[in-house]
């Protein structure tokens, strides 16, 4: 089959959907279909064009990238939450024109945004062969920067759910959250995120200065317990800190490292200053190569997102690294973390729950041990090659119904 990705956003920032596009786009190509990305250009960036290249981790946006379709550019929207953008194409007959030479079997939208997405869906529905239409919603909706900063937020919905949505030809939700704020009448599945497991692994290298097998003094038994995440209101790493404060005046061998960027960045760490916190550390955004080394290194990940997460990644990530997880119990994480690893979410701005389950695994070794090893096998359930088997299955049920 040949199959065109459709990003309503730039690949130019580390995000799940890139990561999930991408895994997918490697999988299908080793399975010998053909794959082609759909993306505005990053025109900010592009700018920049040598510090843009370098930026990219995995593909390389030139005009000989014959795998990467541009149409249009994007326009950054400040505000209080995640980054976002909005993305344009100025001359709709090119998306058809190109459409048409491609001549996909299946475009599969990832997320939907505004402008693009709709130019792509119209051109598409106008071919003489049109492509079957997949979308696949990756948030929820209470997250979402455009529909906080654009108001009113019924009238954005109510277009989508009327108007946009039933000419798609299936739906995808990386979770039961997801697909529970829309009401779809075609073929609609539940295929969660994934992980690479062979990348999120216990086994390799850790950061060197935080790293106790390779100190020979007392300070060898510090914990490190590690937060990953933009640093944003919704993220919760307030709460975090204010448990860590806790917990460091009765335990004197803890560590927290922050891991991440974000507009609350400063404010968190004016708060460690003024309350004189020992060991936090903030490591600012990192390269994607050495995520994995982080996860190894710490001993417990704390993830305190108080709402909006659709699903978690980075729950998938330290299950793979066989790391235990303290998180808050917002909707998508209680999707993730069930059986063993449900004993260790908390309800969201409960910090005396924060701290008690987090002394549960500083004081023990042993339950460190035994919920990163369920974390590990649980984590096989989400392995990229499921997960992208998974997909092309519903892609065969949808065209049966189309037949």
């Amino acid at each position: 089959m040949k199959i065109g990705f459709v990003s309503a956003h730039t690949f130019s920032s580390p995000g799940g959907v890139k990561k999930h596009t991408l895994a997918l786009k490697r999988e299908f190509e080793a399975r010998g279909h053909q794959v082609k990305l759909i993306l505005p250009r990053d025109t900010i960036e592009e700018s920049q064009s040598l510090l843009y290249r370098k930026r990219q981790e995995e593909i390389f946006f030139q005009k000989g990238d014959r795998k990467t379709i541009f149409f249009g550019g994007a326009l950054y929207i400040p505000g209080n939450a995640s980054k976002t953008n909005l993305s344009l194409n100025i001359t709709p007959l090119s998306i058809w024109m190109r459409l048409k030479k491609e001549n996909f079997d299946i475009l599969h939208f990832q997320n939907f945004g505004v402008f693009l997405p709709i130019q792509i869906l119209e051109a598409a529905s106008q071919l003489p062969n049109p492509p079957l239409k997949i979308l696949t919603l990756h948030a929820l909706w209470e997250a979402s920067l455009i529909l906080q900063e654009f108001p009113p937020i019924p009238t954005l919905i109510t277009i989508f759910k009327d108007y946009i949505l039933p000419r798609f030809d299936g739906v995808i939700g990386v979770s039961a959250p997801v697909l529970s704020q829309i009401e779809y009448k075609g073929a609609q599945e539940i295929i969660p995120n994934g992980v690479d497991l062979n990348f999120f692994n216990p086994k390799g290298e850790k950061i060197g200065k935080f790293d106790r097998s390779r100190w020979h003094n007392d300070r060898r038994k510090v914990i490190n317990i590690l937060f990953v995440g933009r640093i944003e209101k919704r993220k919760g790493l307030i709460y975090l800190l204010k448990a860590f404060e806790i917990l460091r005046k009765k335990y004197q061998n803890i560590r927290l490292i922050v891991v991440g960027e974000g507009e609350k960045r400063g404010e968190m760490e004016d708060f460690v200053k003024e309350n004189n916190i020992l060991d936090v550390f903030f490591e600012g955004e990192i390269q994607e190569k050495d995520l994995p080394k982080y996860y190894r290194t710490a001993d417990i990940c704390c993830f305190p997102s108080i709402y909006g997460e659709a699903f978690g990644i980075v729950l998938l990530e330290a299950m793979a690294s066989a790391r235990p997880i303290v998180a808050f119990a917002n909707r998508g994480y209680k999707e993730v973390l069930v059986g063993k690893g449900s004993n260790f979410l908390v309800k969201p701005k409960d910090i005396g729950g924060l701290v008690k389950k987090l002394e549960i695994l500083i004081q023990s070794k042993e339950t460190r041990k035994e919920i990163g090893s369920w974390g590990r096998e649980e984590a096989e359930k989400y392995s990229w090659s499921k997960i992208a088997q998974r997909t092309l299955n519903f892609y065969d049920k949808v065209i049966k119904l189309k037949d």
